[in-house]
């Protein structure tokens, strides 16, 4: 078979081999890592965190940390406090002028806006750090699981370990992006939500053999490799834009005639923000039920139906969800405005003597691509709403279990899908190039033998 031969000789090559073998080492210390509990801290008495911790949006945190959030782990924060730092230096970029210059400058700016990113990252795990571990008993953990007790010197050695833990885990990442096969970072999150759904799919198909319903599970796996397949094809989708680069002359003019130009395309993905619009609704979501049990709200009946329908308990609810949808669709609109320079786009085609048939270089350009990308956003915004509401309704129309759930469709689908795509082309890539020297290596030889 094809796909054999090609995992064949993804391992004869030396380097791609090494690549490999470095990403796998640095996942499994990953994974180690999320196994070791904190100093101080009982693993035998841990069983209520896990219980509190297997679903709705707190479910879904213990996913992106591959269980280590459920473990009370050193690696509890996971990658996230990163994530967050990510997002916010990103936000801020279109705002603060020095931010703007540092991503004009190529890879001197980028080494710096990756170094603000780091400590953002430190001055996040300082702020989480300490929330998580005084949320540690009101999520089922008691009081005899802290061996040391829970004073000062608990929290100062728990903190540092966990603000540790994480930059330790940006680290790996960092080192599977240069050393290993690349995108580290996004890595470490697909093996941490791979490492839960065996798990979950054992505990909600025990619960169907205890019910004689063999087939519904049957059921169920042909529909998440249908979501599966929808998933891809809402990440790969673009649309593409014909675009005609004129020939230089000999009198160094261009000629723009069609028979003389190369003809090209721009690919404009139908979901260009990927699964940034889903976290930033997620986030949002935890206000409406802040805010119905403030003092203010919470012997209120507005309280209660916030508390009720829009809460973080009521995340398969119908009402969460709707909101919930709507936000991913204006968060993608509005994401896909800030992350495509379609002004940029169009002064980089100007510059390279590149134009679109009928359509004049310059501002009437980066006019045609705004409106092309506001045209094919909408349906991608819909798709990707749809999606990341659909384990509510698989909860709700076949009564999956919601850890399982969580498996057909949202972030950890999308990333899941995302990661393994991006993968696969780094893999591709290496194959290709190595392609492209063994043909060089074969003239040589040619050349010295003749």
């Amino acid at each position: 078979m094809k796909f054999i031969e090609s995992l064949k000789n993804v391992w004869k090559i030396e380097e791609l081999r090494n690549r490999i073998i470095v990403t796998l080492g640095l996942l499994l210390v990953y994974r180690f890592g999320t196994q070791v509990t904190l100093p101080g801290i009982d693993a035998a008495q841990l069983a209520g965190l896990g219980d509190s911790t297997s679903t709705g949006l707190l479910g879904l945190l213990s996913q992106f940390t591959g269980g280590a959030f459920s473990r009370a782990s050193v690696f509890a924060l996971g990658i996230m406090p990163y994530i967050s730092a990510s997002i916010v230096v990103q936000l801020m970029g279109i705002a603060i002028p020095y931010l703007q210059k540092l991503q004009k400058e190529g890879a001197s700016g980028q080494k710096k806006v990756n170094q603000i990113t780091r400590w953002l990252t430190i001055a996040i795990c300082l702020l989480q750090a300490p929330g998580y571990l005084a949320s540690l008993p009101s999520l089922g953990v008691p009081q005899s699981a802290f061996l040391l007790g829970t004073g000062p010197l608990f929290y100062f050695s728990s903190v540092s370990i966990l603000v540790t833990g994480c930059i330790f885990a940006m680290w790996l990442g960092e080192k599977i992006t240069d050393k290993g096969i690349g995108n580290g970072i996004s890595l470490l999150i697909m093996v941490g939500i791979i490492a839960t759904l065996p798990q979950s799919f054992i505990q909600n198909a025990a619960t169907r053999l205890e019910g004689n319903n063999v087939m519904l599970i049957l059921f169920e796996l042909v529909i998440w490799f249908v979501i599966i397949l929808v998933t891809i094809m809402l990440v790969m989708a673009v649309r593409k834009i014909a675009v005609q680069y004129a020939r230089r002359t000999a009198s160094g003019g261009y000629e723009k005639s069609a028979m003389a130009g190369s003809r090209q395309y721009i690919p404009l993905k139908l979901n260009a923000s990927g699964v940034m619009p889903i976290i930033f609704a997620q986030a949002i979501m935890f206000v409406p039920g802040m805010i119905g049990g403030t003092d203010l709200l919470k012997d209120s009946a507005v309280g209660a139906w916030l508390v009720t329908n829009l809460g973080p308990a009521s995340m398969f609810g119908f009402w969460y969800n709707v909101v919930f949808a709507l936000l991913i669709i204006v968060f993608t609109y509005f994401y896909t405005a800030i992350t495509v320079p379609t002004n940029k786009m169009a002064d980089d085609l100007k510059r390279s003597g590149g134009f679109i048939p009928g359509i004049r270089p310059g501002s009437e350009t980066s006019e045609y691509l705004d409106k092309i990308m506001s045209q094919i956003t909408l349906p991608g915004s819909i798709f990707l709403a749809l999606i990341a509401v659909f384990p509510a309704f698989i909860v709700k129309l076949m009564d999956v279990q919601q850890g399982w759930a969580l498996f057909f469709g949202g972030t950890s689908l999308l990333i899941m899908v995302g990661v393994a795509i991006d993968t696969m082309q780094q893999v591709n890539s290496y194959l290709l190039n190595r392609h492209y020297d063994g043909l060089m290596k074969t003239g040589k030889n040619r050349k010295a033998s003749a």
